[in-house]
């Protein structure tokens, strides 16, 4: 079946039958949950002209949101070590003034609130710092909705999304939750690669910030929120 959009891809109708009941769902924040892409980039263009670089196009900001900040510095901005830290760091002051402005994708708390009135457990499994995405989340009233928010440590120590996710699956675990057939939702190539490294599924969004190149090993797209719930709910 054709899915319009920036994935462009086709997708069969077996994955996406909504016949399938889901242990737990995880849910990444940004590009995801929230739409916040022209924050972090404003950021990301304070921190290049703060260390009195040129700033890079629009198109290679927005491939910075997503995967840990402190590896993209270094692999695709080409920053030492401490480099690295000293962007990080001046990302991170900005950032924290906008970080309350990115607002959420319509229909998608209408999700949230669905899956939690179903009993289906929810966790939050984002590259973000855990402090930022929990005040992210209250901000919009939506920590209600999660069992277990996991993010990044604030020392990127824990930061691929591999090791994200499996932080939040041990959360789930620690509060009695069967894990053994949860879900993970995404927006990126990246999300689903952590996700497949701990044996979850992911399903992709369109309203994210992925392409066409990114869908690979993906259980399913989805290109609404209507069409996510029906996939996890049925």
């Amino acid at each position: 079946m054709r899915r319009g959009g920036p994935y462009d891809v086709t997708v069969t109708s077996p994955t996406l039958s909504p016949t399938r009941t889901w242990s737990a769902v995880l849910f990444d924040l940004d590009g995801t949950i929230v739409d916040s892409a022209s924050d972090i980039t404003a950021s990301l263009a304070h921190m290049f002209a703060e260390m009195g670089l040129p700033v890079p196009p629009d198109e290679v900001l927005r491939s910075y949101v997503g995967p840990p900040l402190l590896d993209s510095l270094r692999m695709t901005a080409g920053f030492s070590d401490a480099e690295s830290w000293e962007a990080l760091n001046l990302y991170r002051d900005h950032y924290a003034d906008r970080l309350l402005s990115s607002p959420v994708f319509p229909g998608v708390a209408g999700v949230l609130e669905r899956l939690h009135a179903a009993g289906v457990p929810i966790a939050l499994a984002t590259s973000k710092p855990e402090s930022m995405a929990r005040r992210v989340l209250d901000h919009n009233h939506l920590t209600q909705y999660f069992t277990v928010i996991a993010g990044a440590s604030e020392d990127e120590e824990r930061s691929t999304k591999a090791d994200v996710v499996a932080h939040a699956l041990r959360g789930l675990q620690a509060a009695g939750i069967d894990t053994g057939n949860s879900v993970m939702v995404g927006d990126r190539g990246y999300d689903t690669l952590g996700a497949l490294a701990n044996g979850v599924p992911t399903i992709l969004v369109e309203w994210g910030y992925g392409s066409p190149a990114e869908v690979g090993d993906s259980y399913a797209v989805v290109h609404s929120a209507d069409q996510l719930r029906n996939l996890l709910l049925g």
